[in-house]
């Protein structure tokens, strides 16, 4: 399949500008003045702050979602819970333990992401979840910025607000948003000003934004190197220096990686290893094609939405890196669209979309002219349709917003627990107490036998939870202290 570089290798019909090629009317860049010196007028000022505008409205809507969710006490998983007991950690200057992982667990030895401590002043002055749910929605809403402001630069307006739209209303930024919180919302920003600045052909600053992502997740150096290597793809017949600089970054965030899953994590770990190389590989499966079925569907979310023009731009590359570590997994967790795991991808997909669209409305083929000229839209109007049953659905239904009496019931139950206090939990109670006491994961507080237990037994989690609290600590007493709507609270006598 032919690939469109910024150069193109196609013929180019049309004269090109600064900005880039030229087009009809409709989708030239407007400029900040016009021919005749004067000031934009009100609505083109307008126009230009749409990318913000959009973002201010996302943020709004993310904030809602993930807040609300927590609100209502229906947080999915333990991992707000771990990243808000390091993150309370950083926050008072000390290691970066998650109880939750294990007593005493450095964070550092499980995933590498020291950039989470950017949040440590926010929540010192606000300790709560809440605070990392807002900080995760700021951060997601920041990056349609970047992408929407590059789509109208080499789409125009409409288009490029289209784009914007399709981003940040994307089904994997939809599902990030709805699942609690996690380190990938920094790196949405990063990849977005990233592929931004490579579009505009500012080689350096595309490198210097894409550098922090080895402080994001381990396997970030990978994706730093694609974006490197898309640098050295589009800027080889143009500029030796920045060919250099490229090749020699994509060279360190290979040896970043491999140097933070061999030694870093280890040396932070309790038992000095990675704990995922086992998601890695066969595991007594079939091997990569074990899952093919939701490995293609995943691949068929992804560009699809984008009439597969995206697979036209090189910018496609910097995807490989986490579809390849993800449908080489063992684990099926990782194949599908649900989770998280799809955020990162979205700002590659789409800016790689609207790169291909701009290369396709300079080709010689009168159809693909009109096709790419009609992308945009569709891929928003898509994006909206789909929403209808994406997580942002819920900002327009009034549940979204109440709190039952069954939720201030289950927090009296848990107001219980005095502050600073040690307390085994599952996933139900877990988030409502790591602000205030040190929680360990149910089952796994060794060799701490902690004050209280904390238990969401709606699900059958067990039939007598004070029965199962003498089975986890034998020769300790724990009696039920209160219990609201399925959650139970045991105080050890």
């Amino acid at each position: 399949m032919r690939t469109a570089t910024a150069q193109g290798s196609a013929p180019d019909p049309a004269p090109r500008t600064p900005e880039g090629p030229a087009s009809s009317p409709s989708h030239e860049p407007i400029p900040e003045r016009d021919r005749t010196g004067t000031a934009p007028d009100r609505a083109g000022r307008l126009w230009d702050r749409a990318p913000h505008l959009l973002a201010a409205g996302l943020f709004l809507a993310y904030a809602v979602v993930s807040v609300s969710r927590y609100r209502r006490l229906e947080t999915r998983s333990w991992d707000l819970g771990i990243f808000e007991q390091a993150v309370r950690a950083y926050a008072h200057l000390q290691v970066p333990v998650a109880d939750l992982k294990g007593p005493g667990a450095n964070i550092l030895g499980d995933h590498f992401s020291p950039v989470t401590a950017l949040l440590a002043p926010a929540y010192r002055l606000f300790p709560s979840p809440v605070t990392l749910l807002v900080a995760q929605a700021l951060l997601i809403a920041v990056s349609v910025v970047p992408v929407t402001r590059a789509a109208t630069r080499l789409l125009g307006r409409g288009p490029g607000l289209a784009v914007g739209v399709a981003y940040g209303l994307s089904w994997g930024v939809q599902r990030a948003v709805d699942f609690d919180f996690h380190e990938i919302c920094f790196a949405l920003p990063l990849i977005a000003f990233s592929l931004e600045a490579l579009l505009r052909q500012r080689w350096r600053a595309a490198l210097l934004w894409a550098l922090p992502l080895v402080l994001v997740k381990e396997d970030l150096g990978a994706t730093l190197a694609a974006i490197a290597v898309v640098v050295a793809i589009r800027c080889r017949r143009t500029d030796p220096k920045a060919l250099r600089h490229a090749l020699g970054v994509a060279a360190f965030g290979a040896v970043a990686t491999l140097v933070t899953l061999t030694l870093v994590i280890p040396a932070f770990n309790s038992v000095g290893a990675y704990d995922y190389w086992d998601k890695v590989g066969d595991a007594g499966g079939t091997g990569v094609l074990d899952g093919a079925g939701t490995k293609l569907r995943t691949l068929a979310w992804l560009l699809i939405p984008t009439g597969l023009l995206a697979l036209r731009s090189p910018l496609l590359l910097v995807a490989l890196p986490t579809l390849g570590w993800r449908f080489l997994s063992a684990d099926d967790h990782y194949w599908g669209t649900d989770w998280h795991y799809s955020a990162v991808l979205m700002p590659v997909v789409l800016l790689a979309f609207a790169d291909a669209v701009a290369a396709a409305r300079r080709d010689r083929r009168p159809w693909l002219r009109r096709y790419a000229d009609l992308l945009p839209a569709c891929a928003a109007a898509a994006a909206l349709a789909l929403t209808t049953s994406l997580p942002l659905a819920g900002v327009t239904e009034s549940w979204t917003y109440e709190k039952s009496e069954q939720v201030t019931a289950v927090e009296r139950v848990l107001d219980r627990v005095p502050d600073g206090a040690t307390v085994e939990a599952n996933i139900g109670p877990v988030s409502r107490l790591t602000s205030r006491a040190r929680v360990f994961w149910v089952g796994a507080a060794d060799p701490v036998v902690p004050q209280y237990i904390a238990l969401d037994v709606r699900s059958g989690w067990t039939k007598d939870p004070v029965a199962y609290a003498g089975k986890l600590h034998p020769g300790e007493r724990y009696v039920a202290e209160d219990a609201a709507y399925g959650y139970v609270l045991l105080r050890r006598e």
